[in-house]
Formats: structure tokens, C-alpha cells, sequence
């Protein structure tokens, strides 16, 4: 099993950010874990990286469990599972002089900095090599890593996470900031690593960037699990209006999967001020959701 929590709780300023969640990832099995901003998707994957942990019990199965293990060290879990997070851009951005092939190869030593050239020898390059070429990131091998831009900053980060050619890719909004031309290439770059036979784990709010390889859906609310099954089954109009907690709808798009979600304003207005009269309703119809 991929990740198993068993009734994990975290508290986040005294309150619960994860609520007694229980969940269960296989490999092999692409996963999105979907719902709005707030609703503890972030506090999963940290507590995945261990930058925070679960309330602690006395008896039971342990609340959280990553390949199996109930402890494990994290450069030893990224070996078999890459993570690609924001705060990790960040982190690389404060070293102006890194080369991007050098952040790639920092990977294999559990560090940011760059490698000794001494201590990296022919399969590791080539491992590197491998994966930029993966993410279409070849041509960024030379350059400064804080010089790029963020659809190419986003490429490498899942070329670096890819480097142990791990088991399994979890994404934490990998799309966030992206322009939509950035944002369909990276969308393709992960479908070409989901058919390569690596294990996707999701976290978005977006619908529309569901890959068609993406075949199950976990959907949080307010730190809570409201739906883990099959994808068909999870993105229902219903389900998906009780975790966004508004009256949304799903857009169809190219041969009749979701692209959007669209907010209906019939209902979602109902009880706004009109912008051009300052009193009753607002425009009927239905708006995209496209919050970040």
C-alpha cells in the first residue's frame, strides 16, 4: 500500500485541519485527492513529509503509515516516493548560482545545494539526464534554477522528484501560478509519466486537470473525507457541491470529460447585492470556478 491513514487527526491553531481521516492509496492506482482551499489538503501532504504529525495514541494501528512504514526517514522515502511542493521551489530559489542539472543531481545526496562533481558519477548523470528529458526540461540543464520561469521552475522540480525514479509522484497544485499554455504542458508532461508506469497522487481543487489516467478520486471537506471511490462515481454534481459548499456543476469538455466547474449564480447571487444597484440579485447564469 502507497499511504494509509487510520483515523489520522492534526490540529492546526488548536483546531482540526485533518479530522479523524482514514484512507487507503495503492500503488499503482492514479489517485486526486480534490477539494476547495481550507479543506486540509496541504496538511495531508505535510504530514506525509513530517513537517507535521498526527495526535499521537496509545493503542490502535498507527495513524499514518508511507509504503508500509509507520516510521520512516524522509531522504529515505524520497528515494521511493518524489514530492513536488512549493516551499521546495522556494528553498532552491535562495541558492542564485544552483544549475538546474545540479538541482536535479542534489536529489540523489538528500540535498539543495549542489553536489560535489567528485562524489557524482556516470549512472547518476545519466539519471538525470533521463528525467529532465521526461519533463522536457533538457534544455534548461544549464541554466540558474532562480532564473527560470515557473512552468519551467515546476518541470524541473518533478524532474528532481523523479530522479530515484521512485514508485510513485505526489503533486501538491502543481498547476498553481501556471498560464494555461504552461499549464497544458505540464498537464501533458504528467500524463507521459503516468503511462511511463509511475504512480500519480493529485492535490488539486482544479476538476478541468484531472488526467483521463486519474481513476479515483478522494474528495475533502473541511479537513474530512465525503467521497473516495471511482472517478464516475465521486464527480457528481452533488458531491462535488457539498465539498465546494456551493451550488456547482460540472462543464463537459472535449469528448464528455469534465473541463470546469461552474458555479450557479441563480443560487450563489440569490442573497447578493446587485453590482449595478447596489440591492438584489445579481446576472443569472453560471460562472467557471476558477479560484486558486
Amino acid at each position: 500500500m502507497l499511504l494509509e491513514l487510520n483515523a489520522a487527526t492534526v490540529l492546526r491553531g488548536g483546531r482540526p485541519a485533518l479530522d479523524a481521516v482514514t484512507l487507503a492509496i495503492p500503488t499503482g492506482r492514479h489517485t486526486a485527492i480534490l477539494g476547495p482551499n481550507g479543506c486540509g489538503k496541504s496538511t495531508l501532504i505535510q504530514l506525509l513529509t513530517r513537517a507535521l504529525h498526527p495526535l499521537a495514541r496509545e493503542t490502535g494501528p498507527a495513524p499514518v503509515r508511507v509504503l508500509g512504514e509507520r516510521l520512516w526517514d524522509v531522504a529515505q522515502l524520497r528515494r521511493r516516493l518524489g514530492i513536488v511542493t512549493a516551499r521546495l521551489h522556494d528553498d532552491l530559489c535562495t541558492l542564485p548560482g544552483l544549475r538546474v542539472e545540479d538541482a536535479v543531481l542534489a536529489a540523489g545526496f538528500g540535498q539543495l545545494a549542489a553536489p560535489d562533481a567528485a562524489r557524482v558519477d556516470a549512472p547518476m548523470r545519466e539519471a538525470a539526464r533521463e528525467a529532465l528529458a521526461l519533463t522536457s526540461a533538457t534544455a534548461l540543464a544549464g541554466r540558474a534554477y532562480a532564473s527560470l520561469s515557473t512552468g519551467e521552475a515546476r518541470r524541473v522540480l518533478i524532474a528532481r522528484a523523479l530522479v530515484h525514479r521512485p514508485e510513485a509522484l505526489l503533486l501538491d497544485e502543481p498547476t498553481s501560478g501556471l498560464d494555461v499554455v504552461a499549464r497544458a504542458r505540464l498537464l501533458e508532461v504528467l500524463r507521459r509519466i503516468a503511462s511511463a508506469g509511475t504512480t500519480l497522487v493529485l492535490v488539486t481543487h482544479h476538476v478541468e486537470e484531472l488526467l483521463p489516467e486519474i481513476g479515483h478520486v478522494v474528495l475533502l471537506r473541511r479537513g474530512r473525507v465525503i467521497a473516495d471511490g471511482p472517478r464516475d462515481a465521486v464527480l457528481t454534481d452533488a458531491l462535488l457541491s457539498d465539498a465546494f459548499e456551493a451550488p456547482v456543476r460540472l462543464v463537459p469538455g472535449e469528448g464528455g470529460a469534465p473541463s470546469a466547474l461552474a458555479v450557479d449564480t441563480v443560487c450563489a447571487a440569490a442573497s447578493a447585492p446587485d453590482p449595478g444597484n447596489g440591492s438584489g440579485p445579481g446576472p443569472r447564469g453560471s460562472d467557471p470556478l476558477t479560484a486558486s
